[in-house]
């Protein structure tokens, strides 16, 4: 086995073990990639812990490598116009171009000025002229935002890039978000065009897959490492977490299993249970009282109809929390879920 462990806790980075999305990875290359594109728009979405930062990393990371396009990450809770041509500007090699082109970006105060023109004081003006520069010289511009939420400057972002697509300008946007933020920002009504863009939902990572991974790394026998894979459920988050507990406490399986559970609800459940409405919760005590998943009795648990279930299901489901793959039947999608929302439930709820 390696010196140092290769699984990693922290959220959004990209660890040392990893499983590769490789299908979903190459979906977005080869829709930007087209010419002329089928999109130049993704949302990646899924529940916390699924991988969406490290999916919109290895994405980026593969256009950064491509020398015709330019990559930039801009923080959703800034000015996303200014720090867009901030970065741009601060490129050395693109600079050039500007300020080659007279573009005079000094009111900004991002440092492109040019004595001989007249400054430019609106950003979305700006950032038009600078993607025309770009688009003259064969230059793609690939914009990623980590973790979206419907605040006034993403609106007006969103708004300022679907003018930039209308006007034929060489510019793509990536961006991950939950599904209640993503949802909402293209609920809006000038945002409309959001619909239509394509969103993945992030799938549970491949068993047969991660098998391979744990049975390497741990030197196992193949059922045992297939039993750590099933223990994850294919929950990106709960593979880091296991195979990292897992190598610092060796052949204590109860520790590490004490200690993936308690992680997993102090630093994801936690978070997610607040985030969800009462009606959700309700929902998530039911499907962990039925322990067979069936539709049928969660419903009779409820005192509902499947009618009345219907879009309750359906949002648990596009938050990434709950599956409805069996017809018929909800299981959680994520690991000893159902131990922490029966831990939540109080004595008298059934």
């Amino acid at each position: 086995m390696k010196d140092k462990n290769p699984y990693s806790l922290i959220f959004g980075k990209e660890p040392q073990e990893m499983i590769p999305r490789i299908a979903q990875t190459d979906e977005v290359i080869q829709s930007f990639m087209g010419d002329p594109p089928s999109q130049q728009i993704c949302m990646i979405t899924g529940v916390r812990g699924c991988g969406k930062t490290v999916q919109m990393t290895m994405i980026s990371r593969y256009f950064s490598a491509q020398p015709e396009w330019i990559v930039a990450e801009v923080n959703p809770d800034g000015d996303i116009l200014k720090s867009l041509a901030a970065k741009l500007a601060s490129q050395q090699t693109l600079a050039k171009l500007f300020q080659n082109a007279k573009l005079n970006l000094s009111f900004f105060g991002i440092g492109l000025e040019v004595s001989s023109s007249v400054p430019i004081t609106d950003l979305e003006t700006a950032l038009t002229k600078m993607l025309t520069v770009l688009k003259k010289k064969g230059k793609k511009l690939l914009i990623a935002i980590d973790e979206v939420t419907s605040s006034p400057q993403m609106k007006v972002f969103a708004n300022a890039f679907q003018i930039f697509v209308r006007q034929d300008l060489p510019v793509y946007l990536i961006m991950t978000g939950l599904y209640e933020n993503i949802y909402e920002l293209q609920n809006q009504k000038s945002l409309t065009f959001l619909y239509r863009a394509p969103k993945i939902q992030l799938q549970p990572l491949n068993i047969g897959t991660m098998t391979d991974n744990y049975q390497k790394v741990f030197e196992l026998e193949r059922e045992e490492a297939l039993e750590m894979a099933k223990m994850t459920r294919g929950y990106s988050f709960a593979f880091q977490v296991l195979g990292y507990f897992t190598w610092a406490n060796g052949k204590d399986k109860a520790k590490t299993r004490t200690a993936f559970k308690q992680y997993l609800q102090e630093y994801v459940y936690e978070k997610i249970w607040s985030e969800m409405s009462q009606a959700d919760k309700k929902l998530a005590e039911a499907i962990a009282h039925v322990k067979s998943g069936k539709v049928s009795e969660i419903c009779s648990v409820l005192d509902i109809d499947n009618h009345t279930l219907s879009p309750y299901r359906e949002r648990l489901i596009r938050k990434g929390i709950v599956s409805g793959a069996d017809r018929g039947y909800l299981r959680f999608t994520l690991p000893l879920f159902e131990e922490f929302v029966e831990e939540q439930i109080l004595p008298e709820s059934f």
